[in-house]
C-alpha cells in the first residue's frame, strides 16, 4: 500500500521536488531509522492527530528534520493534504489505526531517499 501512494505521488511534481539534504542523511545515520519511526509518531500525534489544529496547514516546519521533509514529500504535512492525498477526513481525531498508516507512508519514503542517496 505504501508503494502505490509513493507512486502517486511521484507524479506529481510539487511532492516529488522534495528530497533529504546530506545533513538530514547524516542525522539518520547518527540517529538510526529506528529514531526516525519514533519522531515521526511524536510530530504525528501532537500535529495531526488532533481533531481541532489550531494551525493546521501551517504546522509542519519545511525542513530541520527528515520527518518534515518526508511529511511534505508524502502530503502527510497538514489535514487538508491528509485529505487529498490519502482521503482521511479532518475535523476529527485521527484514529491509531490512521497513525501507522502515516506513519509507514513517511517511513517508506525516508528510506527510500537514504537507501538512494
Amino acid at each position: 500500500m505504501e508503494q502505490e501512494i509513493l507512486s502517486k505521488l511521484a507524479k506529481s511534481k510539487f511532492r516529488a521536488s522534495f528530497h533529504l539534504k546530506e545533513k538530514d542523511i547524516q542525522y539518520i545515520k547518527d540517529k538510526g531509522l529506528s529514531k526516525m519511526e519514533e519522531h515521526a509518531y511524536d510530530f504525528i500525534n501532537k500535529r495531526l492527530k488532533p481533531a481541532v489544529i489550531p494551525n493546521d496547514g501551517k504546522q509542519t516546519p519545511w525542513k530541520g528534520h527528515p520527518v518534515f521533509v518526508a511529511q511534505h514529500a508524502t502530503g502527510t504535512c497538514c489535514r487538508g493534504c491528509l485529505f487529498k492525498w490519502h482521503k482521511i477526513n479532518k475535523n476529527r481525531e485521527l484514529t491509531d489505526v490512521e497513525v501507522e498508516y502515516i506513519v509507514r507512508v513517511i517511513m517508506a519514503w525516508i528510506r527510500k531517499e537514504f537507501n538512494n542517496y
